[in-house]
């Protein structure tokens, strides 16, 4: 994860205890795009050995297909029906049959890809490099260019014929999905220290759920721009601009009347999708999203810990520490297990009752940094180098 300064600096990286603690870099303006990754563990912080793991689950992989390198963005799957669409940043775009892994085709966008990929079956929405935003139909063929004010690493949305981008300048841009035309934009001041991540987007009927640099919860209607809400789920705190940093990360997740977001050093909140009320909160500081199910919502705090709430009041059910420091992805949860990956390329399954390791299984050793994805019992991860794998688990 990196940060981004919105003030005219010299180019530079900085570097805090606390930050490099949490496996940080911090990226100014100027410098070239960091990769985390890159850089040996600090020696404070080294990830925790992989223990064996007694089987409670068994786990095997389903499919593998090569889509394409990350590099230093993150691009994460989108699941439609029975089909997977990926990107990668060389622009390569490919659609994919859920259940068994073959290519359907595979496009090159004609540019380097920043974020992706957007879809809902009928049309496919990337970034590209400085801010371009392009559509294209089921079948690869572009519909349209857009340009955004700024660089895009969220990935877009796509609900009720609308296209919703947020570019790094906290601005938040709904584009007609059939020509591209801007309908309407709404603007937030961005702070002067941002994570260089990628607050999502999550569109349910008529309303777009954004996560904001700032720690902002925004809920806009879909049709014009209106907010129905906005709350903070990280409110800035301290006297440095490092000690402020407080966004979104990962997106909000809509389950049933809740809708539930985490921030870095923030909360773990859930409110009220339709008002925005604060159901409950909990203080956590995560680099990556949530994962919520019918009883649950699990997130992956900066130190490597894994934990499971109440959705209904927050309790705390469980917090496993056996993957500390390992950078740990957003979790997905489906059917008895919750699944994360790591900086090496290992997905971890976990019970959902008690938090117990359950299962491990190794993909190509790279990072996964991508929001995983559920596509009926299998779960989808993308890794940096650019595999896509289904895992089955039970």
């Amino acid at each position: 994860m990196r940060i981004k300064s919105n003030a005219t600096l010299n180019s530079a990286v900085l570097a805090t205890s606390k930050i490099l603690g949490a496996g940080l870099l911090l990226a100014i303006t100027g410098c070239s795009s960091l990769n985390p990754f890159a850089s040996k563990p600090s020696t404070r912080n080294q990830p925790a050995a992989l223990t064996e793991v007694k089987p409670t689950a068994t786990v095997r992989t389903v499919w593998s297909e090569r889509v394409g390198k990350a590099g230093q963005y993150s691009f994460a799957p989108a699941v439609v029906g029975n089909d997977v669409f990926a990107a990668a940043a060389d622009g390569t775009i490919t659609r994919i049959n859920a259940a068994t892994g073959r290519s359907i085709w595979s496009i090159n966008a004609g540019t380097k890809l920043t974020a992706g990929v957007g879809s809902d079956g009928d049309t496919i929405v990337v970034a590209g490099e400085k801010g371009t935003v392009l559509a294209f139909d089921g079948n690869g063929k572009q519909l349209w260019k857009a340009q955004a004010s700024s660089e895009v690493l969220s990935t877009p949305a796509i609900g009720q014929n609308v296209v919703v981008v947020r570019s790094l300048d906290n601005r938040v841009v709904a584009l007609d999905a059939a020509t591209g035309a801007r309908k309407w934009f709404l603007q937030r001041t961005a702070p002067a220290l941002t994570l260089r991540t990628s607050p999502g987007i999550t569109i349910v009927n008529s309303t777009a759920f954004v996560g904001l640099a700032g720690g902002r919860l925004l809920a806009v209607m879909l049709n014009n721009g209106a907010p129905r809400w906005e709350v903070a789920v990280g409110d800035p705190r301290g006297t440095t601009e490092l000690e402020r940093i407080a966004d979104i990360s990962g997106s909000p997740v809509v389950a049933g009347r809740d809708v539930c977001a985490v921030a870095y050093q923030g909360r773990v909140a859930c409110f009220d999708a339709a008002s925005g009320t604060p159901r409950w909160a909990k203080a956590l500081s995560s680099d990556v999203g949530v994962a919520v199910d019918e009883r649950f919502v699990y997130a992956a705090d900066e130190r490597g810990g894994l934990s499971a709430f109440a959705r209904d009041g927050g309790t705390s059910i469980w917090r496993n520490t056996q993957l500390a420091n390992r950078r740990l992805s957003t979790p997905v949860s489906s059917n008895r297990l919750v699944a994360i990956g790591d900086y090496q390329g290992y997905i971890h399954f976990f019970s959902k009752e008690d938090g117990l390791l359950a299962a491990r299984i190794s993909t190509d050793g790279s990072p996964i940094l991508a929001a995983p994805v559920s596509a009926g019992a299998n779960f989808i991860f993308q890794t940096q180098s650019g595999t896509l794998v289904a895992i089955a688990a039970e």
